[in-house]
């Protein structure tokens, strides 16, 4: 009776605005429930003021009609403002966030509770109501079955947690989304395509589907599956090294570090496809709605780290080549590639003191070197010794000490790295990184061996240069004179010179021909 009374609207519409306010204030992602508690305080107003006028215009039966709705709807207001108080307000704040589903069934019992005490308030039998309601309520299950069933649907997917907002999902069609919404009829699924799916909940209680990136109801990456072929011919230890050892060198975005990817062999030739091997990169990816662009990062990797290893991609059996190929068009090749790699060479100080011939002989043990975008080309305190020439794009020097790794230079093509450990054997001094695609030769120790054995007189020139590089990086970190410098290079050049012979074998006869 209270509710048709100026207090009663004062103290309704104020608690419904001290609510909007609190909501607003302490959690704004529940404003929407903002929106039905005002609308009903606005309804109630509208006619409680139909309450006060009708009477003046001497409709008394319609004035008692406006007061049951304006307790039915003040009560209404008081159903709505408790649940909003207790459900967005409360019971978050003690770490409890139920269900919407869960608010909207406890709003639900509160409505039929304040009709069923409005209605007796205004001498209604309800007795006869509730036999009438019976029969109704009835014909309305019997007449919207699939309705109920997805409206139970939606009630059990919320209340046993199987399935939350932010899910992605695997339907029966293959079909994958993440769950935007759990609505009381059906769920909203959003696709990688930013298109909208939109499931029953009977469909989803049903159906098997498969919950993504989820393990004994945690969040955990979900594996991923790189297919490709190798020509059977080629060692599977080979191939698998080659590609393991790219992709676990430096991180691949959106992939997992640990469990670490790995590569299998799982299956060898078959009728339809008889000259392959088949393989599997099998990764765990951490961003679920990053699969194929992660993907393809990862088949570039795959797919530089076989060319580095002269291991090419399967071509299909039935493919057929025809090309005409003579005497001098090979000879042409292999003309073009040898000027190639000649220019590469002339970029590298060291080399200076070989002839063309020595330098010909050099550059026929080149081994072709590509890495991606992201790949290692070296770690630090590796043992390699090899020195790599670089003839296309961009790669970063990079130190760690301490913890920390930070860069320290860049390396553009043309240019080279790895001398010091290629000549005297010691370990990488830093981690180089590829920033853009690089292409590199790579000359190892072993063609370096046998010119050096030949002519150990030129291990002067190239301690002379090797030298003044190492001193000069020194210089470049402390204030130092000529004179100094020069006692410094000329005593690094000394050990140096005696590490390179010591390294490669090579007869101390030579040990003044051309130091000077």
């Amino acid at each position: 009776m209270g509710f048709v009374t100026w207090i009663g609207a004062l103290s309704i519409t104020s608690s419904v605005l001290l609510t909007a306010f609190l909501v607003n204030r302490f959690a704004p992602k529940k404003r929407l429930h903002n929106r039905r508690l005002v609308t009903l305080c606005l309804l109630y107003l509208v006619c409680y003021g139909a309450f006060l006028a009708l009477p003046q215009l001497g409709a008394s039966g319609a004035a008692e009609t406006a007061r049951a709705v304006t307790e039915l709807l003040g009560e209404f207001c008081v159903v709505n403002a408790g649940a909003v108080v207790l459900f967005d307000l409360a019971l978050p704040r003690v770490g409890i966030d139920p269900a919407t589903i869960v608010t909207d069934i406890a709003i639900g019992i509160g409505y039929v509770v304040a009709l069923f005490s409005t209605l007796n308030r205004a001498g209604v039998d309800l007795s006869k109501l509730a036999a009438t309601s019976a029969v109704v309520t009835g014909i309305l299950a019997i007449s919207m079955q699939a309705t109920l069933g997805n409206i139970i649907g939606g009630v059990a997917l919320q209340l046993d947690n199987s399935i939350h907002e932010g899910d992605w999902l695997q339907l029966e069609n293959g079909k994958q989304g993440k769950v935007r919404q759990i609505r009381w009829r059906h769920t909203v699924i959003e696709t990688r395509d930013f298109d909208t799916i939109i499931v029953p909940n009977a469909t989803l209680l049903s159906a098997s589907i498969t919950i993504l990136g989820k393990r004994e109801g945690k969040a955990a990456p979900h594996r991923m599956w790189v297919h490709f072929n190798v020509d059977f011919r080629y060692s599977p230890a080979d191939v698998i090294a080659a590609v393991e050892g790219s992709l676990r060198a430096a991180p691949i975005e959106g992939m997992a570090q640990d469990p670490p990817a790995n590569c299998i062999c799982y299956d060898f030739a078959r009728p339809e496809n008889d000259s392959v091997a088949r393989y599997a990169v099998r990764y765990f990816l951490t961003d679920l709605a990053r699969d194929d662009p992660t993907s393809s990062l990862v088949r570039a990797r795959v797919f530089a780290a076989l060319r580095r290893a002269s291991i090419p991609l399967a071509v299909p059996a039935a493919q057929i080549f025809v090309e005409e190929d003579d005497q001098s068009r090979r000879e042409r090749k292999k003309s073009d590639e040898l000027d190639k790699r000649m220019r590469a060479l002339s970029q590298v100080e060291i080399l200076k003191p070989f002839t063309t011939e020595e330098l010909t002989r050099i550059a026929a043990g080149l081994k072709y070197a590509p890495f991606a975008a992201g790949e290692a080309i070296t770690k630090q305190g590796a043992i390699a010794h090899w020195l790599y020439i670089v003839t296309a794009g961009t790669a970063e020097v990079r130190v760690s000490g301490d913890g920390v790794e930070r860069a320290v230079a860049k390396i553009d093509a043309p240019g080279f790295f790895g001398e010091m450990g290629m000549m005297t054997g010691e370990p990488r001094l830093a981690t180089v990184v590829a920033l853009t695609p690089v292409e590199c030769y790579r000359l190892d120790k072993e063609t370096f061996q046998k010119i050096m054995t030949e002519r150990p007189e030129v291990a002067a020139d190239i301690s002379n240069v090797l030298a003044e590089r190492k001193v000069e990086l020194q210089m470049a970190r402390m204030t130092c004179d000529e004179a100094a410098k020069q006692k410094r290079i000329a005593a690094e050049r000394t050990e140096m010179l005696d590490t390179i012979r010591r390294f490669f074998a090579l007869e101390a006869s030579g040990r003044g021909s051309s130091a000077g």
